[in-house]
Formats: structure tokens, C-alpha cells, sequence
């Protein structure tokens, strides 16, 4: 659980930071699409940051199996979907499209992963 705090600080800190470097400092140098896909990446990765120190705090209490898969699903899920958008803008290295899909596929799988959640006997 240790490391999964280490990436939720460092992962809702990078997305601070990419989505405050897109207003600011790199406005006036890229074009409004690679903005876009800038902040689509931060944006989800806030979010999913967010609900990871939820289910961080939840795996202490209580925890389950259920909630490490999503932890790991949301975890790659950032990585593959908000790290393959930020490099492809900063690299314009086109293969790395193809991982983005694979990311918002995880999200989704972390997300419906959850709904076993209701299941689970207290």
C-alpha cells in the first residue's frame, strides 16, 4: 500500500502540473488540439487519482481483493491512457495512440470492477 500512496502523491502532483503548464507555459506553443488531449489527460488523471486515495483509505479498513484490482486497473489505467497522451504530445510519436484506448479500457474495468463491491457480505 506504501507504493500505491507514493503514486497517488505523485500522480495527482504531475497532474497539477500538466494541466497548469497547458494553460500557462505552453499555450502559446502548441496547437489547441494538442492542448485538448493535454488536459483530457490531466483531467482523467485527477479524477482517477482522487478515487484512488479513496480506495486507499477504504483498502485500510476494509481490506478486499476487489479494491486492489481496481487500485491496479485505475493505476495502469493512468499510465497507459493520461502517460501515453502526454508523450505522444510531447513526442508526436504515433504508435503510442494505440496504448490510450488500452488505459480508458482499464478505467472502465476499474470502475465496473466496483460494482462487486455491493455483493461483498459485511
Amino acid at each position: 500500500m506504501k507504493k500505491l500512496w507514493i503514486f497517488v502523491g505523485l500522480s495527482g502532483a504531475l497532474a497539477v502540473i500538466a494541466g497548469a503548464m497547458s494553460v500557462h507555459l505552453l499555450a502559446d506553443i502548441l496547437s489547441v488540439k494538442e492542448l485538448a488531449r493535454i488536459q483530457t489527460a490531466a483531467t482523467y488523471q485527477i479524477y482517477h487519482t482522487i478515487v484512488l486515495a479513496v480506495l486507499c483509505v477504504y483498502y485500510q479498513f476494509k481490506s478486499l481483493f476487489i479494491i486492489k484490482l481496481s487500485c491496479v486497473l485505475f493505476t495502469l489505467a493512468i499510465v497507459l491512457f493520461s502517460g501515453s497522451l502526454y508523450l505522444y504530445t510531447a513526442s508526436a510519436y504515433h504508435p503510442l495512440v494505440f496504448l490510450t484506448p488500452i488505459g480508458g479500457l482499464l478505467f472502465i474495468l476499474g470502475w465496473l470492477n466496483l460494482i462487486r463491491l455491493a455483493f461483498v457480505k459485511s
